[in-house]
Order: structure tokens, then sequence, then C-alpha cells
């Protein structure tokens, strides 16, 4: 399964969030974004407790990560 997760960072911590984001193995893209979130992460995962794992204990536990929203894709 596939999901976007929108991401909002403290100030200043922006571009070295994303670095970590791409390096995780379950993120398969992550980018900088202007607008109500700094970051978009795209996340392949298992099934719907794998991606809840990931969130858990790796994505929301970088430092700097302030909230998260995640959308899960319908269709690959």
């Amino acid at each position: 399964m596939k999901a976007f997760i929108m991401i909002d960072i403290r100030t200043g911590e922006i571009p070295e969030v994303v670095r970590q984001l791409q390096q995780v193995e379950a993120v398969t893209e992550a980018y900088i974004t202007f607008g109500p979130y700094d970051a978009v992460a795209v996340v392949s995962a298992n099934d719907i407790s794998h991606l809840g794992r990931i969130m858990s204990t790796i994505i929301q536990p970088i430092p700097g990560v302030l909230d998260t929203l995640t959308c899960i894709a319908v269709d690959e």
C-alpha cells in the first residue's frame, strides 16, 4: 500500500527533516513543499499495521516533526 504523509516541521529544521526522511527505507519520495505543510513523504507499506509502525516508530519521532497527516492511496 502507498500513503502520502503531509508533515508540519519546526521552523529552521525543514531541510534536515527531509534529508532524514529520504534515508528511511519505506519512504520512496520526500519533498519540501509550500502551503499548509512543510514537507510530503510517500511511504510504501505492507499493510495498515505496518504503516502505523513506520509512522509511530520512525517518522513521527524525527526531531523537528511537529505533526503529520496521513492520506492513504486508494489505487497505485
